[in-house]
């Protein structure tokens, strides 16, 4: 099994502790809200949101997928980092094993940078880059960028929120 490991990056205005805990602490409060038509529910199947929590996003009618479900694998709250890996999913991946998804938040400008760092674990037997492609990772990566785009205008129409 190798890895291939994909890297992005997303400024906002808002503030890193404010993106932190609206993204990682509180998301399974504020995600229903912002994306009500998408997501059905985020709840915690394991643990409360700390280290070896297990958390279920339940999707929308419309949505290609029903379900996902994350591991937390490591959170740092005093330098806004968090490492999950998504466990279970109704989508059935042919080239990908699991994927280990990293995120860190620093200040820049008056706002924030995070930091998307994503880990695709290939089944063995499929070749590395040869058989993973853009495309494959393409769905997530425009998945998490519009996400982060809903959180900061949800936080920027809110500014209590998170505060």
């Amino acid at each position: 099994m190798g890895v291939v490991p994909y890297s992005q990056e997303f400024t906002s205005a808002v503030a890193p502790s404010r993106m932190f805990k609206a993204l990682v602490l509180d998301s399974h409060n504020i995600l229903p809200k912002i994306v009500p038509e998408g997501i059905k529910s985020v709840k915690f199947v394991e643990g409360d949101g700390g280290v070896g929590s297990i958390k279920q996003t339940n999707f929308g009618e419309s949505a290609h997928i029903r379900y996902r479900m994350h591991k937390i694998g490591a959170l740092d709250v005093e330098n806004l980092y968090c490492k999950y890996t998504l466990i279970e999913s109704d989508i059935k991946f042919d080239k990908i094993d699991c994927i280990v998804d990293e995120v860190k938040f620093t200040s820049a400008n008056g706002g924030c940078v995070c930091k998307m760092t994503s880990d695709y674990h290939v089944k063995e037997g499929a070749k590395l880059k040869a058989e993973l492609k853009e495309v494959d990772m393409k769905p997530g990566k425009d998945i998490a960028m519009g996400l982060l785009k809903s959180f900061k205008e949800y936080l920027l129409a809110n500014p209590d929120i998170c505060a």
